[in-house]
């Protein structure tokens, strides 16, 4: 049994869309028609998301982060009340609103039914389940804890979104000053400069310097403002298209991670993605090449996910987790020496959490003091232009009133 997405038209003239659960879709076709309805379109959903993943992959849409870790937590209990997979499965679809998750569920439900396992299932919707995700539920189904690490997951998933809702809201007022002193700087050289300085030119003064570089600038924004867009755009346009050669790419990462500030913060943001992903991995059951592995996955930065793919062959060749971090050399040393402790005492998973939490907690407290340091240098860098733009017009006032003897 499988699930199908249809369209049909009822008796009234009204345009349906609906899901049901039949052998093959001459069946769906046939409960449509006897309802009198007349099907225009009946496609399986598992096909249908191949289809639109591999036609169109810039569209295709998976399950936001809040959605995937309520249905997740929703499966959980219902598991844990030692409901069948499939039917937990059918109760959670029927509680959602948005057809999407819905069909998404319906057809994991079918695989289900047909043999396969939860994981197995999962594989059909790449795009939604991470591989994260599905090698942690096998783990989870293979252990015969299902329950736990669907809420291990449930868990992780809503750290991470709580985490990454910090962040941005943390970078919103920062935004906002970014994007308000550029409008009221392009307003004043677009607009109230040139009026303004039109009255000290036409009269035949002397100007000051600064005034004379003001009406340059204005004059040059004027008149050169769609080029220097259209020079931004492109010169953006061109890094996104190098950073397209896996070389340059790299190349662009490993020299992000050697400047100052940025360079720490990518670092910290990473290992905290790699660490929490690989402590749930770890947790569920899973062997340490595969969690290294899979962890590399969720890495941005490209070095440090080459690095730790190093990491997942070092160990296969029987090298100790701590001392392949410690020869590569790209990870913050306490979390080596955490991760060694670990290992000696056989805690290795539980120091992996503390890794996880600490190296969260570590990205937070940098995103703080990035943030700190930047409003106000923003505030001030606002200010100092302000400041130069009255001064060029207040300084050929002074000089006017001292011409007429005021």
């Amino acid at each position: 049994m499988a699930a199908y997405e249809f369209i049909a038209i009822t008796p009234q003239g009204k345009r349906e869309k609906g899901t049901l659960e039949a052998d093959s879709s001459r069946l769906i076709r046939q409960q449509l028609r006897d309802k009198d309805w007349l099907p225009l379109s009946v496609q399986a959903v598992a096909e249908q998301k191949k289809s639109t993943e591999s036609a169109q992959p810039l569209f295709q849409r998976g399950l936001s982060a809040t959605e995937l870790a309520t249905l997740t937590r929703q499966l959980a209990t219902l598991i844990q009340a030692a409901m069948p997979v499939e039917e937990s499965l059918y109760a959670v679809a029927a509680q959602q609103e948005k057809r999407r998750i819905k069909n998404t569920l319906l057809a994991i439900r079918s695989r289900v039914l047909e043999g396969y396992t939860l994981a197995q299932s999962l594989e059909a919707f790449p795009g939604i389940f991470p591989p994260m995700y599905r090698a942690t539920v096998a783990a989870g189904e293979s252990s015969g804890y299902l329950d736990r690490v669907l809420n291990q997951l449930a868990d992780y998933t809503e750290a991470r979104m709580q985490s990454i809702r910090k962040i941005q809201q943390a970078l919103l007022y920062p935004l906002i000053l970014v994007v308000t002193a550029i409008a009221i700087i392009s307003f004043l050289l677009g607009y109230v400069v040139p009026d303004v300085i039109k009255v000290f030119v036409d009269s035949g003064q002397t100007l000051p310097w600064i005034t004379r570089a003001l009406i340059h600038t204005s004059e040059s924004f004027q008149s050169y403002w769609p080029f220097l867009l259209g020079i931004t755009l492109l010169l953006f346009l061109a890094g996104k298209s190098a950073l397209k050669n896996k070389k340059l790419h790299l190349l662009w990462h490993r020299t992000l991670l050697k400047l100052p500030m940025i360079g720490k913060f990518s670092r910290t943001a990473n290992t905290a993605r790699f660490a929490s992903t690989l402590s749930i991995l770890s947790r569920s059951g899973v062997s340490l090449v595969e969690a290294l592995t899979i962890s590399a996955q969720v890495i941005n930065n490209l070095a440090m996910k080459q690095a730790v793919e190093q990491l997942a062959s070092h160990v296969s060749e029987g090298t100790s987790l701590n001392k392949a971090m410690m020869e590569i050399g790209l990870f913050p040393p306490l979390m080596v020496h955490m991760v060694a402790s670990g290992e000696s005492t056989g805690e290795l998973d539980q120091m992996l959490e503390h890794i996880a939490h600490s190296q969260s907690q570590e990205l937070e407290n940098k995103t703080a003091i990035l943030l700190g340091l930047f409003e106000p240098l923003m505030l001030v860098v606002m200010g100092g232009i302000v400041m130069l733009i009255v001064l060029a017009i207040l300084l050929p006032i002074l000089n006017m009133n001292q011409l007429l003897g005021f």
